[in-house]
């Protein structure tokens, strides 16, 4: 059997996965995602519509473009995600009277609505998590700057 040779030298082996920013981030990002779908459920929302609403309920109505850009979401993956919002009855989309060439998303009142629903969300995932709230706070600043560290790179 033979031994890595970081073992021998008591390193820690770079290209161990457990040792991997990206293997964890990946994981928890699929476990946090998945404890919002039964909590997303009985809104009628997926975990992707849910960040549409929420980028909404900060500002409605938003251009298509606007809503990728704050999202960081191209075009066709988002177009998908809003006609089907747009179904369900929670968004409406038109043509930018300034600008034909541009898309508003606006909420609908029944879109509007559902933020009163959604105010119970956040809590229910930090209960599920059972982590705390300020060592939750500080982990979404660190991804925030990670974030941030990413996009200087392009």
């Amino acid at each position: 059997m033979s031994v890595p040779a970081s073992a021998a030298t008591a390193e820690p082996d770079v290209l161990a996965l457990e040792n991997q920013v990206c293997f964890a981030l990946a994981v928890a990002a699929r476990g946090v995602i998945g404890l919002y779908r039964p909590i997303l459920e009985p809104l009628g929302l997926t975990h992707p519509q849910y960040l549409v609403m929420l980028a909404l309920w900060e500002r409605s109505p938003r251009t298509v473009r606007d809503l990728g850009d704050a999202l960081q979401l191209e075009p066709a993956t988002l177009s998908p995600l809003l006609k089907r919002l747009e179904t369900q009855g929670y968004v409406a989309r038109d043509r930018n009277p300034d600008d034909e060439r541009a898309l508003n998303i606006t909420l609908t009142d029944a879109g509007a609505a559902l933020r009163d629903q959604a105010l119970g969300v956040p809590p229910q995932v930090v209960a599920r998590l059972g982590v705390e709230l300020e060592e939750l706070e500080r982990l979404r600043s660190q991804l925030t700057d990670v974030i941030a560290a990413v996009r200087a790179t392009r």
